[in-house]
């Protein structure tokens, strides 16, 4: 049976945005050997915590993928002259090419990811023919136009494409991606909720991936308080960096969130249970949608209808004057500016059902 390898290392959105191609690919092919090159920090996203990766099978705790390759090409270039880095880097590719992949399908589009593609060793590896680095289209065996015009139909076009000798006439169908179940996380969701005293919550993301995309974290504030009308309390997920930020928001939602510090299999369980996720264009925002959750997106500078959240229950704001660019601006975009708090809240209160907990 067929062997296939995704390439798509980080970050988390762009990984959730691979993911029903993957799962498309296992419900076709349910004998397939799938495995997936990915930045160790994510690997959460594929397998619970402490889970390793083995080629017999899936399960809930890994569902979609059989073999995970991790890298960490963050801490590898800080050493990249060190023997230590040099034969971790070698043992990771070693571990790809004893697959004996036959096919390896370049979802990132970066010269990173081809290069790692490439030397992973599959017989064909396919690509966009405009990938995000112009010059990583020199790698591919199998060259191909972009269908669609989200992410994620982009990326099962390119596997249904790529895939035809394998598939024959079976059909890569869009399916909601399968994500890790793990124990261990579930119960730690379980006893925080009833830490915190919480029946019902939403979880709001106000971190990005930069300024531009970055919605005041005042009005966050203000939706926690609002929701809070509603019996439902608020999550604020955020990073250890972006405490500070996640404090703003606390402060000013008048006592109704709370700061939540977790890991990535945490923060799925967490969010399983959710009643609705308010946030910018971040991973955790695709991860609610990923998981079928109620999601407000609140987009500037990218263009929701490439990389929104996906699903039937979801709503994505942004305003008529935002400007699509990727330059990674610090100060907040002004459209972004122009979306007002009673919008986010009256975007969540129709998702709720019209406002009724």
């Amino acid at each position: 049976m067929a062997k296939i390898l995704i390439v798509r290392l980080g970050a988390m959105g762009d990984i959730l945005h691979a993911l029903p191609a993957a799962t498309a690919i296992r419900a076709a092919l349910p004998n397939a050997t799938i495995g997936w090159l990915v930045e160790e920090r994510w690997s959460e996203l594929l397998t619970a915590q402490g889970r390793k990766a083995s080629p017999y099978g899936v399960s809930p705790q890994k569902p979609v993928v059989n073999n995970i390759h991790t890298l960490d090409t963050r801490r590898w270039r800080q050493h990249f002259f060190r023997p230590s880095a040099t034969a971790e880097i070698a043992g990771a590719l070693k571990r790809v090419r004893k697959i004996d992949y036959d096919f390896a399908l370049d979802f990132q589009g970066a010269i990173k990811s081809g290069i790692f593609a490439k030397m992973g060793g599959a017989k064909i590896l396919a690509g966009y023919a405009d990938p995000r680095e112009s010059a990583t289209r020199y790698f591919y065996r199998k060259v191909l136009l972009r269908q669609g015009n989200h992410v994620i139909e982009q990326n099962l076009a390119l596997a249904s494409e790529a895939l035809q000798p394998v598939l024959g006439s079976r059909e890569l169908k869009l399916l909601a991606p399968q994500l890790p179940v793990d124990p261990t996380a579930e119960a730690w969701a379980d006893s925080e909720i009833s830490r915190l005293g919480i029946a019902s919550y939403a979880i709001v993301n106000p971190g990005a991936g930069w300024g531009a995309k970055q919605w005041p974290a005042e009005r966050f504030g203000k939706v926690a308080k609002a929701l809070a009308a509603h019996n439902i309390k608020t999550l604020v997920n955020a990073s250890a960096q972006e405490s500070e930020l996640a404090r703003a928001v606390v402060n000013a939602s008048g006592g109704n969130a709370f700061e939540l510090r977790c890991t990535i299999g945490q923060l799925i369980a967490l969010t399983r249970r959710a009643r609705i996720l308010v946030g910018g264009d971040t991973g955790p925002l695709h991860l609610a949608a990923a998981l079928e959750i109620p999601v407000v997106g609140l987009y500037g500078p990218t263009d929701p209808g490439r990389t929104g959240p996906y699903g039937a229950n979801v709503i994505a704001l942004r305003h008529p004057e935002s400007e699509t660019t990727f330059s990674h601006h610090r100060e907040v975009e002004a459209g972004l500016l122009k979306i007002s708090a009673e919008e986010v809240i009256a975007a969540a209160r129709h998702l709720l059902g019209g406002g009724h907990a």
